[in-house]
This record gives C-alpha cells, sequence and structure tokens, in this order.
C-alpha cells in the first residue's frame, strides 16, 4: 500500500474501528477519533516532506484498474495543487474533533460522521480518476447531511435539506459534462489524463456546454453568485466544528475541480472568461455587504466565504499564472482564517450563548486571549500585510490588473468593504462600555488556546514567510498555465 492510500483509508480505518465500539464508552470513542484525525495530519506532513517541488506532474501514483469495461480506476497522484489543500484538510480535520471536546450528544455517530466527510474530502484531492472524483464528491454528502441535521441548530434541517438539494442539483450538471466528455475518449477511459486530452478535440460549442456544467457543479460548492443558497444557512445552523470544515475545506473542493476543469478544456475558459469575471467581482462585493449588514456573528463569516471565494474565483478567471498562483494561496488562506474564525466564533457562543454582535462590548477585559486571537483573525480576513491573506490577495490583485486593468477597481471596492466589517466586528466585540454580565466570562481554556493559535500560527507563517508555499504549488502551476496560455 503506497502513501496516499494510507492517507486515504487513515480516517475511513478509525470510522470503522469506532463502529465497534459501543456507544456508551465514550472515552475510547473520543481518543481513537483524536488518534485518526492527528494521525491522518501526520501522514500528510509526510506527504509534504517528501514532495518534489520541482516536478509539476502528479507524484507518489498508485494505480489499480477498478473496471475494464467502463474504464475506470483506482488512480491517486498528488501535485502542487492538490498537496497544500492535503494538508488543510487533515489539520482542520484534526482541529475539529479536538473542538468537540464538549459534545455530549449521539458521540459515536457524530465522529464516524467526520472521519468520514475527511475521507471523501482526502478521495477529492487525491484522485487521478474522473469517476472516483465523483465518487468521493458525492461521499461527502450523506455525512454532512447528518452532522448538520442531527447536531445542528433551530433550522437544522431546512439546513440540512437545502445543502442536499443544491450539491445534488449541481451534481447531476457536472456528471452530465463528464459522460459527454467519456464519449469522446479513445477506449472509454475516465483517468482525468485521458479525458483532458478527449476534452481538446471536443467541438467547441460542445466544450463550452461541457465547461457550463462543471461550473454549475463546481459553483455550488465554491460557492458562486446565485447558488450559494445552501451556504449562510448550512454555516449558521451546523456546530461551529463542522462549520470550520465546511467553510475551511469543502469550498475549495469546488475551485479546486474548476481548475482542473480550466486545465482540461482553455478554450471554453477562453470564451466564457466575461461571465467568470464578473461572477467573481459580483461575489466579492454581494458576499461583503451582506457580511457588513448580518448581526450574526456566523452568519457574517458566511457571507465572508462568498466574498473571499470570489478571490479565489477571479484569480482562476484571469487565466495567467500570477493569477492561479494567487487562487491557490487564497484558498490554503482562507481555510486558515475561515477556519480560525467559525472556532473562535464557536468557542464564544459556548461561553455565552448568543452569536448577536450587539449583546456584546469590551471582552478584551474578560477575555485578552480570545480578544488578541480573533482580532489577529479578522485582520487577516481583511487582508492586512504579515498575513497569509495579503500574500494571495496581493498575487490576486496583480493577475487581474494584467489581464483586466481597470475592472480591478471592483477588487478594491471589495477589499475596503472587507476592511468595513472586519474593522466593526472589532469595535463592537471589544471596546465600549463594561456589560456586568459580561465581565465574568471565562477565557479560552489551554487546549482551546492550542487549537486555534494552532491556525492563526499558520495564518502568520504563511504571511511572513510565504517562500514554502509559493514553491510548492509554482511548478504545478506553470504546468497548468501552459495549456491556458495556448487557448489564449
Amino acid at each position: 500500500m503506497g502513501i496516499l492510500s494510507v492517507l486515504l483509508w487513515t480516517p475511513a480505518a478509525g470510522a470503522l474501528i469506532i463502529t465497534s465500539i459501543p456507544g456508551h464508552h465514550l472515552r475510547p470513542i473520543r481518543w481513537l477519533a483524536n488518534l485518526s484525525g492527528v494521525a491522518a495530519f501526520a501522514v500528510s506532513c509526510v506527504v509534504l516532506g517528501r514532495f518534489d517541488e520541482t516536478n509539476p506532474g502528479s507524484q507518489f501514483a498508485e494505480y489499480a484498474v477498478l473496471n475494464p469495461k467502463l474504464g475506470s480506476a483506482y488512480a491517486l497522484g498528488v501535485d502542487g495543487l492538490s498537496a497544500p489543500l492535503l494538508a488543510i484538510a487533515t489539520l482542520l480535520t484534526a482541529v475539529a474533533i479536538f473542538a468537540s471536546a464538549k459534545l455530549t450528544d449521539w458521540i459515536k455517530g457524530y465522529f464516524i460522521c467526520i472521519l468520514a466527510l475527511e475521507f471523501g474530502l482526502l478521495g477529492v484531492f487525491l484522485a487521478q480518476d474522473w469517476s472516483i472524483f465523483y465518487i468521493f464528491w458525492e461521499l461527502t454528502l450523506t455525512p454532512l447531511f447528518f452532522l448538520i441535521d442531527r447536531w445542528g441548530g433551530k433550522r437544522r434541517h431546512a439546513a440540512s435539506l437545502n445543502f442536499v438539494l443544491y450539491t445534488m442539483g449541481g451534481s447531476i450538471f457536472m456528471l452530465l459534462s463528464m459522460i459527454a466528455i467519456y464519449q469522446h475518449v479513445p477506449g472509454q477511459g475516465t483517468l482525468m489524463t485521458d479525458m483532458a486530452i478527449a476534452a481538446q478535440h471536443m467541438p467547441k460549442h460542445q466544450q463550452v456546454l461541457a465547461f457550463l456544467g462543471f461550473l454549475i457543479g463546481f459553483g455550488v460548492k465554491l460557492p458562486v453568485f446565485p447558488l450559494h443558497g445552501w451556504l449562510p444557512l448550512a454555516h449558521v445552523e451546523a456546530p461551529s466544528p463542522i462549520s470550520v470544515l465546511l467553510s475551511g475545506i469543502l469550498l475549495k473542493m469546488g475551485s479546486y475541480g474548476l481548475i482542473r476543469v480550466i486545465t482540461m478544456m482553455p478554450d471554453a475558459a477562453q470564451t466564457l472568461q466575461p461571465v467568470l469575471v464578473f461572477l467573481a467581482l459580483f461575489g466579492m462585493i454581494y458576499g461583503g455587504l451582506l457580511a457588513w449588514r448580518q448581526t450574526d456573528l456566523k452568519a457574517m463569516v458566511a457571507y465572508s466565504s462568498v466574498s473571499h471565494m470570489g478571490i479565489v474565483l477571479l484569480g482562476i478567471a484571469v487565466l495567467n499564472e500570477t493569477g492561479l498562483q494567487g487562487a491557490v494561496l487564497q484558498m490554503t488562506a482562507h481555510g486558515l482564517i475561515a477556519g480560525s474564525m467559525f472556532l473562535l466564533v464557536g468557542l464564544l457562543y459556548e461561553r455565552t450563548h448568543t452569536r448577536n454582535i450587539a449583546d456584546y462590548s469590551s471582552l478584551i477585559y474578560a477575555m485578552p486571549k480570545f480578544a488578541i486571537l480573533m482580532t489577529l483573525t479578522l485582520f487577516a480576513a481583511m487582508g492586512l500585510p504579515g498575513t497569509a491573506g495579503f500574500i494571495a490577495e496581493l498575487h490576486t490583485l496583480l493577475g487581474g490588473f494584467q489581464a483586466l486593468g481597470w475592472l480591478m477597481v471592483f477588487f478594491s471596492l471589495s477589499l475596503l468593504i472587507s476592511a468595513a466589517y472586519a474593522v466593526r466586528t472589532i469595535t463592537l466585540l471589544f471596546t465600549g462600555p463594561v456589560r456586568t454580565h459580561l465581565q465574568h466570562v471565562p477565557d479560552l481554556q489551554t487546549y482551546e488556546l492550542a487549537a486555534a493559535s494552532l491556525l492563526i500560527s499558520g495564518i502568520l507563517l504563511t504571511g511572513f514567510y510565504p517562500a514554502p508555499l509559493l514553491e510548492l504549488s509554482a511548478a504545478t502551476i506553470a504546468q497548468i498555465y501552459n495549456p491556458v496560455r495556448g487557448g489564449l
């Protein structure tokens, strides 16, 4: 068994072992769930340590035929695009499990669902065959449905149903596009390399239609307007550790898939570039304005994700190397930033049982540790220099100016809106009159401080020293950009 299979099947093995433990044995269930999460993160670190940054192709490849008639295969690989996402996925899953220490209801099923979700996420980023990519994509749906529907808030049933309907609807279009390309593959294979060659030999109008199908499928998860309707409700109603995964890594599935499709059909991407640019810029401003007007802290973070993922879409849409680099950086940065914000908001809610920002003031006196970490996270969200958000936004800005010129004024406007709601949140949470009922709110405990500090350290380390992350994906992005440039 190769190292990628070890990484992929570690959470699945943990979930299977937990199913054999009686539900009333809470301590071994928690222990095994945490061990599985940490083990998967450790294996992903080994993959990163052994990864050859100068090799732009797929590394640690594993291949086994699954269905000779269909042409599908158990094909795994990792390149500079998927490597950072594997690290973020395993890190956030470990943090989410760790942050679920106070959960008391249906512990066994909860941790089984989280580990099953991680299994699906890793499969999406490791798959080198479109058929198993689709299987893993759909596999994430079931555990997330139960995590929201069983352990969510008051409107959890509506949130879980919205999530399922949006995702399944988008998946249908994605499946139709895959089938359309599959018809042109000599020998009827579903490997990504084979389908990429076949797609570029399709008539241009068929390429455009197939690309639109992928855009709808991936746009639901990204999310792009108007396919984002599931996101605010799901993020608000999901348990906070699950919101960490939803915003921190699930949204990256859409942008990751879209980059793969642009590489596969560069002519269609060029034809639809104005549409992609419009959706990106509109989503950035639209999400920022809605985040600005929210009084619920989780809703604010949810809509800010729509805005920040618009930066990812813009980096992809400009179709140049600098923009693509910005998109990959923003996927990593947003994973850390959104994960940190949802984690901290969840910890605050556990103490006060309210998410209404108007109910807070002068928390800096009662919760100085929380105040420092939350302020750093909000600074990163607005793209302050010295944070991961700044590096990502700078690359996207430069790539956008190369391709779009004056249209980047809308990008600048979205950044101003982000700064406005971030500063407003800091002001309302940590300044103002001291409220009696907030004077004795306990600050972060040691394990909570460790989990949040781990994510924020990643934000600051990437901001001050981005070279390793840039080098990790540079060769792959250059290779991705070559066929795209050929279509220009």
